[in-house]
């Protein structure tokens, strides 16, 4: 019924038709429900069933525990803190209390639900945004309305605080999209991630709402740091003695952006996009061997600085911040990182040094992974461009060497 329905619509956004401005839109709802019904009718090059649909399906499908996480962790620390005495944040919260859930922190849909009511809307907002941004320029342009922002719809959400005001939900995406994607021209076109560079926006234009210590629990009068956060200032010593295990920051349970905090489940993801081979194994391989590499050297000086973080220990930078999801989600983004085999190590690598080294020496951002990634992108052209001239000239040489 529904094929049908669109069928007899097609009519009017055709060339001829009078909603043909219209095109776009009607072509990027039939191909969401739908395979395309373009085929290949000559013989072609390459034949690939991972078309760019596929793709991003993939990378969603891969993101959904840390959907669920997010969601499920937002309402469990804001219930455990209201279970702690303090009152409820506005609306959502007294929502929860109307439906009988009530607060316990071990109830799971109480949690479930509680979050929701504070991941849902900043999805909402970004896909309404983002979303227009991206059908108004096909418009324009006139093309296809691409799948590339599905994706970037999913990650934005997933890096941004709980607290996060709705209109500066919008105005971020609508900044990722514009001026990281569209004025390049579009989806292929970018060499920034769109979703961190939202991210960045949002950060340096309203650090107030985007970072400090009292944006991260969704519960008013709260002020809790997050486990990285709390890093800086006790190091090791005090994690250590913190009142949340390691395990519980490798699983998730700690406070921090909505769907950063468990590593257990960006490892469930990068094993799903290594295996569909839609993420590059030598990339996340690159951003671990770089982020160990400096986490150790900085802890053999721990002793001669008076900066605490130095003695951090590299299995806990893993676990903390937003390490693990920018490795397996963003730092391996098809568009935006190196493409050659052997740029994907250096690439990567290079990642997991400045992540590091931003987190341990900058003590007014002690999260450095989401700047190491947007730095690199800008190198990652050029870190090919190496490879590829100095394979030319190999293969150059061995030619005049043969002939």
């Amino acid at each position: 019924m529904l094929r049908k329905l669109l069928d007899s619509q097609k009519e009017y956004f055709e060339p001829d038709g009078p909603l043909h401005r219209f095109h776009p839109l009607y072509e990027a709802t039939d191909t969401l429900l739908y395979s395309t019904p373009t085929v290949t009718e000559h013989p072609s090059h390459v034949r690939d069933a991972l078309d760019l649909k596929r793709m991003m399906s993939i990378v969603v499908f891969a993101l959904l525990p840390c959907v669920l996480m997010a969601m499920y962790n937002t309402g469990l620390q804001a219930n455990q803190a209201i279970a702690a005495g303090l009152e409820p944040a506005g609306w959502r919260a007294s929502a929860v209390t109307a439906m009988g859930l009530g607060f316990l922190p071990g109830s799971i849909l109480s949690c479930f639900v509680h979050g929701a009511t504070y991941f849902l809307p900043v999805f909402v907002v970004t896909f309404a945004a983002g979303g227009t941004c991206e059908v108004v320029f096909a418009i324009v342009r006139k093309h296809e309305v691409n799948e590339g922002f599905f994706v970037t719809g999913f990650l934005f959400p997933l890096i941004l605080p709980p607290t996060i005001p709705l209109w500066q939900v919008a105005v971020g995406i609508i900044f990722g999209v514009v001026i990281g994607k569209e004025i390049f021209g579009g989806t292929g076109m970018n060499i920034l991630n769109p979703a961190l560079l939202a991210r960045a926006f949002l950060f340096f234009a309203y650090p107030a709402q985007i970072s400090g210590d009292a944006v991260w629990v969704a519960v008013d009068g709260f002020s809790g740091p997050t486990l990285l956060a709390r890093a800086m200032v006790d190091g090791s010593q005090g994690l250590l003695a913190a009142d949340m295990s390691w395990w519980d920051a490798f699983l998730g349970f700690i406070p921090g952006s909505m769907g950063e905090t468990s590593t257990l489940l960006c490892l469930l993801g990068a094993v799903i996009l290594i295996v569909t081979r839609v993420g590059s194994w030598r990339t996340m391989a690159g951003v671990a061997i770089g982020s160990l590499a400096v986490s150790l050297l900085l802890n053999a000086f721990s002793g001669h600085v008076k900066n605490s973080y130095f003695d951090v220990p590299f299995y806990w930078h893993f676990v903390l911040g937003g390490w693990a999801f920018g490795t397996v989600f963003m730092a391996t983004d098809p568009v935006s990182s190196a493409q050659t085999e052997q740029g994907k190590w250096i690439y990567g690598l290079l990642i997991g040094v400045l992540a590091i080294g931003i987190r341990v020496t900058n003590p007014a951002y002690p999260e450095g992974m989401m700047l190491a990634i947007l730095f690199m992108n800008v190198f990652a052209p050029l870190i090919d461009y190496g490879f590829i001239q100095a394979n030319i000239k190999r293969r150059a040489a061995r030619n005049v060497a043969t002939a």
